[in-house]
């Protein structure tokens, strides 16, 4: 079953297994997390009872209440008026010159030889009036006052006129407002009447006059009084529903206003907000695209990608789960609970399964979803301290795991994320300045404890199911096959000691040449100390391990060949059955490549016997790896020097050059991506050790 997937998925492009490993993942990790988002919902209607006390999940400002409190702040504004100083000069001018005009008719008048009828008089009176009269609204004289005015002596105009005058000018002094006007002139007609120095034939004019004199002297300003409107408005502070305020206790009756308040959070069933769904889609997407560019771009064999990809996003995806998890639990306690999550985990295992710009991302991305998990009910929009831990927590491992080449590394790194939580939580709860005792902190410093020691178990717990799963060669595994006590190198040393030594050799001068060019050294260590396991299965009729007789001397050349090339073959079926890594696989199937066993064909020759070339050549595959392509190299040049009678530095130059020309020559390198600038620097490095390796000593004396 397992194989058939493998083949199916070997069938689809990379960039759409791509797609749906992500599109996978995302919807996973929506399922996980659209409850969070959701929020607290209530099915509840007008005039029923509150089941329990309910909260405010969020801080929203209550819009219809605003808008209330500024039209009634602005209603409470009064107009405002400015009294114009002016107007009571003004007005006592306006009686002055109606008395003043009426005395100019008279002069003229009486200057005539022959007085006029007393109706051209009138005549003449209304017109000299009429510019005056006609710019006064609701002011007329009547011909009976006109006449009284020009029967009246030039003693009582004037009396009247500085009465009338000296009143208006006293009276309009005082803020007079328009809806005032009517009472006020009422009031004014009174204070007329009483003068004893307006002569009766005159009280009515004066009346008249008087009222028409008396104007509002306070004027609405609308702008000033639109501005203080506007400002009384803006002075209103907006009315917000605040996280984790009461709406209404347990019991108590659902009011058209608590009603209307729990629909404007969205915590009815059928007024559920779609916003947070859709931010949660968007967040998603951001962490897919960001996984997807990293993949994508990613300079990868095909196989080692895929299996990265697969990796993170398994990963990933068990933080999800642990974080849910941890905060369903969490709604039992008051305590924040995520602190006891492991804050390093998913980053160490893709840091040690993938490769560190992998493990940044997924790091940004767990820390993200846990702000979102954790986040309590009256967080705003993320749960920061989570998130911080949880970033702070990942990236201070990622810092101390540059290296991992033993266990102990991982333990130091834990030491690390171990301080390192536990200084943000002393962080946390200083910044909250809350009342904690003893017991509160002293839990909280056991989560930070706790979180670290979990991220390192877990991590070392779950390495060894990732690797045998997805058959990936982390470091951890390469130093765990290393180990002399592992069964196959226990195979080589004790049944072809002679083997195992060329072996060691090899893998000093593999892992050299691997990291001068930037190679795996480990690797090619530990595939050389493997290469020739298939050695194991004849182990005498390999030079290095005889001790005497040489049985190939009684065999044909063909036969010979066959013994020998099948150690590849045979190595790689019993690595397979001790179900190593396919890395070391690979390379013992292609460090000889497709090259060909000239000394038996020459035998063969020599014996007179035509036989095909590709009897004595090796079934390979060639090199597909640098790693390999080194190996191959280096076993040959550590078995011909180690021939080579009283080896120099000049002849063990020359023959690393024609070792390395020869597999040139023979396109053994075709399949790899080694350039011939790397097999200069491989062949320096394989003649600086070899030299080292086989330098003259000193004779001593017998």
């Amino acid at each position: 079953m397992v194989k058939q997937i493998k083949k199916m998925i070997e069938l689809i492009s990379f960039r759409t297994f791509l797609i749906i490993v992500l599109l996978l993942t995302a919807l996973l990790q929506f399922t996980l997390m659209l409850d969070n988002v959701r929020g607290i919902t209530y099915d509840i209607q007008l005039t029923e009872l509150a089941p329990e006390t309910i909260r405010s999940a969020k801080t929203v400002e209550d819009v219809a209440k605003t808008e209330f409190d500024k039209e009634t702040a602005e209603r409470l504004i009064d107009p405002i008026y400015v009294l114009n100083e002016e107007v009571a000069n003004h007005r006592s001018t306006f009686v002055t010159t109606i008395f003043d005009i009426v005395l100019e008719v008279k002069e003229e008048i009486e200057k005539e030889d022959k007085l006029p009828p007393a109706a051209e008089q009138i005549t003449l009176l209304r017109k000299s009036l009429k510019d005056i009269i006609e710019n006064q609204s609701s002011f007329s004289i009547s011909e009976a006052q006109l006449a009284n005015l020009l029967n009246a002596s030039i003693a009582d105009i004037t009396s009247t006129r500085d009465t009338l005058s000296k009143l208006v000018e006293e009276s309009l002094a005082r803020p007079i407002r328009k809806d005032q006007l009517i009472s006020f002139r009422n009031e004014f007609e009174s204070k007329i009447r009483q003068q004893y120095a307006i002569p009766e034939p005159l009280m009515s004019l004066a009346v008249v006059i008087g009222r028409a004199a008396i104007v509002e002297t306070e004027i609405l300003d609308d702008e000033r009084t639109e501005v203080a409107k506007q400002q009384a408005r803006e002075a209103v502070e907006p009315t917000r529903i605040l996280q984790g305020q009461i709406i209404v206790q347990e019991g108590e009756v659902i009011t058209r206003e608590v009603y209307r308040q729990l629909e404007l959070l969205s915590m009815l069933d059928n007024k559920t907000s779609v916003k947070p769904i859709i931010g949660l889609v968007i967040l998603i997407l951001l962490q897919m695209s960001f996984l997807y560019i990293l993949f994508e771009r990613s300079q990868q064999d095909l196989s080692k990608k895929r299996n990265a990809l697969l990796v993170t996003v398994i990963v990933y995806s068990i933080a999800i789960v642990m974080m849910k998890l941890i905060s369903l639990i969490a709604i039992n306690f008051e305590l924040v609970m995520a602190f006891v999550y492991p804050s390093a985990m998913a980053t160490m295992l893709v840091r040690l399964l993938a490769n560190e710009r992998a493990a940044s991302v997924v790091t940004i991305m767990t820390a993200a979803s846990a702000g979102i998990i954790f986040q309590e009910g009256y967080a705003t929009v993320l749960q920061m301290d989570a998130a911080l831990y949880i970033l702070f927590g990942g990236f201070a491992s990622l810092f101390f795991m540059r290296s991992v080449e033993k266990r102990s590394h991982i333990l130091q790194s834990v030491a690390v994320v171990t301080v390192m939580n536990v200084l943000f939580i002393a962080f946390y709860l200083l910044m909250a300045q809350s009342g904690y005792g003893l017991k509160e902190v002293s839990f909280y410093i056991a989560a930070g404890v706790i979180s670290g020691l979990l991220s390192g178990a877990l991590t070392m717990g779950l390495l060894p199911y990732f690797e045998s799963a997805f058959g990936i060669l982390s470091t951890m595994r390469l130093i765990e096959l290393s180990n002399p006590n592992h069964p196959l190198l226990r195979k080589v040393l004790t049944e072809t000691p002679g083997t195992y030594h060329h072996s060691v050799m090899v893998a000093n001068l593999a892992e050299a040449a691997s990291e001068a060019i930037g190679a795996d050294g480990l690797l090619a260590r530990v595939g050389c100390y493997y290469h020739d396991v298939g050695k194991t299965r004849r182990p005498l009729f390999f030079i290095e391990n005889q001790m005497g007789t040489n049985p190939h001397d009684s065999l044909p050349p063909e036969s010979s060949a066959k013994i020998i090339i099948a150690h590849t073959t045979d190595g790689a079926e019993l690595l397979r059955k001790h179900k190593m890594p396919q890395e070391i696989i690979d390379i013992c199937l292609q460090h000889h490549g497709t090259s060909l066993l000239k000394f038996f064909l020459f035998k063969a020759k020599e014996e007179g016997k035509e036989l095909d070339e590709n009897v004595f050549r090796y079934p390979g595959p060639k090199p597909q790896t640098k790693e390999a392509a080194i190996i191959s190299v280096a076993d040959s040049v550590e078995a011909a020097v180690r021939s080579m009678q009283n080896p120099s530095a000049e002849k063990i130059q020359k023959l690393v050059q024609s070792i390395i020309q020869d597999r040139v020559q023979d396109d053994q390198f075709d399949e790899c991506d080694i350039s011939l600038k790397e097999l200069k620097i491989i062949e320096d490095v394989l003649c600086e050790t070899l030299n080292g390796t086989f330098h003259s000593r000193i004779e001593y004396p017998k």
